[in-house]
């Protein structure tokens, strides 16, 4: 059987190739490669057509129903890739050095003019323990929970990320240690930024956990999210991205804590990504498994 590959813009023929039924989408790949040795599998995307979804590496060429002699595939080259976990250690290491640079720089005249050689407050101690305690935990769910659908991304991503997170963890952290830095008013809202944060955060690691469970290692299965004998894990009844929800509860007692303007704002912009995302995926799983509750939301509780 005879496939060819074309143009995903275009249209235009690029090449043919022989392939077989019992040939993968994968295989399909690294015949393409031969004939263009720039190209590497995961850099290559295949779609039956320009609207419908990327054939996924598995699927064998005898189980595409629509597909005869001739047929074609058109291509679309995703440009050079870089390892989904490479990305996230790189983004989530950077903040914690971002931070402390900052935090251990708060008797350094050069870095803030105004300081008088005050230690740090009770706030900024807390505040620093949190925000680096955040990405010490990211960045080993990164290494010992996370089990990622696809390998790579494009390698354009690891600037973009790594720019808004380490630029917001230097802006945080410059203003938290800032020698005029201004308390929160009371104790009692450091205690309830404080609660809040934790309640966030073991949320965010119990479901994180959760997903790992859902996914045998080595594999790509996806099965309906639901909760288990975690107590936190009950928001899988409400919402299907509760590791956001959390998350963005998480970020939410961080700025009460700290009382500061890119706290919240972190918070926001952040808060606003993640129910991009987790609306993406509320949607695909509602595509995929018919039988997906009716009355769950995406991330937020009984409205969104």
């Amino acid at each position: 059987m005879k496939i060819e590959i074309a143009n995903g813009k275009t249209g235009k023929t690029l090449l043919t190739l022989d392939v077989t039924k019992t040939d993968t989408i994968l295989d399909v790949k690294k015949k393409h490669i031969k004939e263009k040795t720039y190209l590497y599998p995961s850099r290559i995307c295949y779609k039956l057509s320009l609207k419908e979804k990327a054939l996924s590496d598995d699927v064998k060429i005898g189980d595409i129903e629509t597909l005869t002699d001739g047929s074609v595939f058109y291509f679309k080259d995703l440009g050079p890739q870089i390892g989904w976990a490479t990305v996230f250690i790189a983004e989530y290491t950077g903040p914690i050095f971002a931070y402390l640079i900052f935090y251990f720089s708060k008797n350094c005249s050069w870095i803030y003019p105004d300081n008088q050689g005050a230690p740090h407050n009770t706030v900024q101690n807390l505040a620093c323990a949190c925000y680096v305690g955040h990405y010490i935990k990211r960045v080993l769910e990164t290494i010992f929970i996370h089990r990622f659908s696809k390998a790579t991304m494009p390698i354009n991503n690891l600037f973009k990320n790594c720019t808004y997170y380490w630029g917001f963890s230097s802006l945080i952290s410059y203003f938290i240690n800032h020698p005029l830095y201004t308390l929160p008013s009371t104790d009692t809202q450091v205690y309830i930024g404080l609660s809040i944060y934790l309640f966030g955060e073991i949320g965010n690691l119990s479901t994180h956990l959760a997903f790992k469970n859902m996914r045998p290692p080595g594999t790509k299965t996806r099965v309906i999210p639901m909760p288990n004998g975690n107590p936190f894990c009950a928001l899988f009844n409400l919402v299907s991205c509760p590791n956001y929800t959390y998350e963005v509860i998480s970020w939410v007692g961080f700025t009460v804590l700290t009382q500061t303007f890119f706290s919240g704002l972190f918070a926001l912009v952040g808060g606003g990504q993640m129910l991009q995302w987790a609306l993406g995926k509320h949607r695909n799983y509602k595509k995929e498994f018919k039988d997906y509750p009716k009355n769950r939301k995406a991330m937020i509780p009984f409205i969104l």
